[in-house]
């Protein structure tokens, strides 16, 4: 306004100026100013109209700013707040995932989500209530997640408990199927025999033969949930306590397994099988988790607790063996015992324990086929009927040959049939015996025994008992019959059980699987030949039994008043008796044991004879008596002239030179030394003179014995 008014003073001076020369000009521009006076008037009061309106919109304009500056503080305040909410919901979305994801069975998210709650989300609104209450509940949350990882773990332990079995069983099936490659190649390469399974030849050639015993068709152990576990006590820093939990959890398990008893039967031993199979199983699921692990399942826990395992399962199935008395039962046993070792040693564990428990069962096993061989050999030796074994075809005699130790005496196309074999059927039947019995010895190292020497010796000294205590002593005892034929015929068998022997200790010694040389004896040997000889002399009393019965018969008459003409009846008879037990009963006797039982026989004859007119009952003898044995011993040398043994005709010198003596008719030569050892030596001193003393030579007997007696 102030410009206005200046302007408009410039503006009239200006005018007057102008007027004072151009006055019309002036009043025009007077007219025209008053108009714009006019004009400046409506203006200004619509200016002041539009400061007043301006002034109006101006209140306004503060009140809206003012509201809009109160706005934005609260719109800070709510932005604020939102970002307080949405941080705050974040919180509790990650507290709320962690139960969800416990729900899931994450349980390592879950630990990994609580984990980033605790360290990242909480302390972005550490400054709220919630953040604090949230914290406060972080080891509760954590405990969920470990006791969660607990619950599947003890589940985990539950399956895989209830699993141990049917692993135990593929881990036996893969040993045999192992097994059953190696015999292939032995059969194809014979060097090959003397590595057994889980050498580590047998190792490398077995290494293209991949299959997971953990991981197959038939079986699977996922160890994620133990991983797991140990990854979420690792997280939490509880891996140590962590490790003695478990161990406590596997050792109870243990006891758990092994805290029956076990029933074992002759027809049923699948107990065991089972026992050996859940044992092997835990056994390899606790070596598989030391192997991948790291620290956490030591080889000294595992170890430990393989060792207790192996004790405690030796103290349950040793009682239960009482029930077993079958040989046969005890060698599946030991079969199995040895499948189980092989699987476990292919598994790095230590089989010693089990190793010394095999040779208890070789112990027992050893006792039970003893028990049933000395059954059967005192069954074949009874029921025997002790005569030469009859053959009437080639098929025959080679199955009699082939089980027997027998050499033959003639080659096997010379035979013709019928024939008959030395000895008794109990002779093939009891050497078929002893090879099932050093068979079963040799089955029980089938596969797997260490103790090879302990069935060396074990067997020599079973065998020889059972020889001598059962065959030898049995027959033995029959020695007492007084059927001659019956006692020839324990002689033979006497005869082939010591052959026998001699072939068995070659037999022992060369099928010998320990390590040690040398031959090997038997004292069934020497206890056979031993029983040979009382065999002979049992003979030499049947025979000289009936030589002494036929003696008693003879009737001489020592004062006879003729000559006979015929050699004694008694005589007749014992040489017939003999020439019919040399061609049958004794025939079948080995040649000097025949010759000894001729010998012995025929002396015994020569004996008798002698003793007849020596008996004190016999007072003289005559001529015609001297003549009558004369008779007798001339038949006797004969017989045994047709013998054809150049040693027999020995055993009458002192008979026959007796008889010479009594005939001569210068009986006093035999009182002359150099005449007596010329042609009487084989007389007995004493005997000569007391039957010169016997003698009738006329009608009274020479008394030469006082002479002699004085001049001797």
């Amino acid at each position: 306004m102030d410009e206005l008014d200046r302007f408009s003073s410039e503006r009239e001076s200006e005018i007057e100026r102008l007027c004072n020369n151009n006055h019309q000009d002036f009043v025009s521009s007077v007219n025209q100013l008053l108009n714009v006076r006019r004009g400046t008037v409506d203006l200004t009061e619509e200016i002041l109209k539009l400061n007043q309106s301006i002034q109006k919109s101006t209140d306004k304009l503060v009140e809206q700013k003012k509201a809009l500056v109160d706005s934005r503080d609260v719109r800070q305040n709510i932005d604020e707040a939102t970002q307080a909410l949405r941080l705050c919901l974040e919180v509790l979305g990650l507290a709320n995932r962690v139960g969800d994801l416990l729900k899931q069975k994450k349980h390592y998210a879950a630990l990994r989500t609580l984990d980033e709650l605790q360290n990242v989300h909480l302390k972005e609104v550490m400054q709220y209530d919630v953040a604090d209450m949230i914290q406060k509940s972080v080891p509760a949350m954590q405990g969920m997640v470990k006791e969660a990882v607990m619950t599947d773990l003890n589940s985990w332990l539950y399956r895989i408990r209830e699993s141990s079995v049917l692993l135990g069983q593929v881990a036996f099936d893969q040993t045999e199927l192992r097994r059953r490659r190696q015999k292939e190649r032995i059969e194809k390469s014979p060097y090959l025999r003397s590595f057994k399974l889980n050498s580590a030849i047998e190792l490398v050639l077995d290494e293209r033969e991949e299959f997971d015993v953990l991981d197959n068709e038939n079986v699977n152990i996922d160890f994620t949930p133990l991983f797991e576990c140990l990854h979420i006590h690792e997280a939490l820093g509880e891996r140590d306590e962590f490790r003695v939990t478990y161990a406590n959890v596997r050792r109870q398990q243990k006891e758990l397994l092994l805290s029956g008893s076990l029933t074992l039967s002759n027809e049923d031993i699948s107990n065991l099988n089972k026992l050996l199979e859940d044992i092997c199983g835990f056994a390899i699921i606790e070596r598989a988790t030391m192997k991948k692990t790291i620290s956490f399942r030591s080889a000294v826990d595992v170890d430990e607790l393989w060792d207790s395992m192996c004790k405690k399962a030796i103290n349950i199935i040793t009682p239960a063996l009482d029930n077993i008395t079958q040989a046969d039962a005890l060698l599946r046993i030991k079969n199995v015992l040895a499948l189980f070792i092989q699987t476990m040693d292919s598994w790095d564990y230590s089989v010693e324990a089990l190793d010394s428990f095999l040779l208890v069962l070789f112990e027992k096993y050893s006792q039970r086929l003893k028990m049933e061989f000395s059954a059967d050999f005192k069954e074949i030796v009874t029921s025997d009927d002790y005569m030469p074994m009859p053959i009437n075809s080639l098929e025959e005699y080679d199955n009699v040959v082939n089980v027997s130790w027998y050499k033959p005496d003639k080659e096997r196309d010379q035979l013709e049939f019928p024939i008959v074999l030395p000895f008794s059927q109990m002779y093939p039947l009891c050497c078929i015996d002893i090879r099932n019995f050093l068979n079963k010895y040799y089955f029980f190292s089938d596969e797997y025994f260490t103790h090879q020497s302990a069935i060396d010796e074990e067997l020599r000294s079973s065998l020889d008992e059972l020889l001598c205590s059962q065959v030898c002593t049995s027959l033995v005892e029959r020695l007492t019959a007084k059927y001659l034929g019956q006692i020839v015929q324990i002689l033979i068998n006497l005869e082939q059980f010591e052959y026998a022997c001699h072939e068995l200790e070659m037999l022992l010694a060369e099928a010998r699987q320990s390590n040690h040389g040398g031959s090997i004896s038997l004292k069934a040997t020497e206890r056979f030949r031993s029983e040979k000889k009382t065999a002979e002399k049992r003979i030499f009393e049947l025979v000289n039994s009936k030589i002494d019965d036929l003696v008693e018969t003879a009737e001489y008459d020592w004062m006879a008043t003729k000559k006979l003409e015929e050699p004694s009846e008694y005589l007749q008879q014992m040489t017939l008796w003999m020439r019919n037990i040399m061609s049958s009963t004794l025939l079948g006797l080995p040649t000097d044991i025949k010759g000894f039982i001729y010998f012995d026989a025929l002396s015994h004859i020569a004996t008798s004879i002698l003793a007849l007119p020596m008996s004190d009952s016999v007072k003289k003898i005559n001529k015609n008596a001297v003549a009558a044995l004369d008779m007798d011993i001339r038949y006797l040398m004969e017989f045994v002239d047709s013998l054809n043994e150049p040693l027999l005709p020995t055993i009458f010198e002192e008979l026959r030179q007796t008889i010479d003596l009594l005939q001569s008719d210068n009986a006093e030569e035999f009182y002359s030394i150099d005449t007596r050892m010329r042609r009487y030596a084989s007389v007995n001193p004493i005997n000569g003179p007391v039957l010169l003393e016997k003698l009738v030579i006329g009608s009274a007997p020479v008394s030469r014995l006082a002479r002699f007696r004085q001049g001797g």
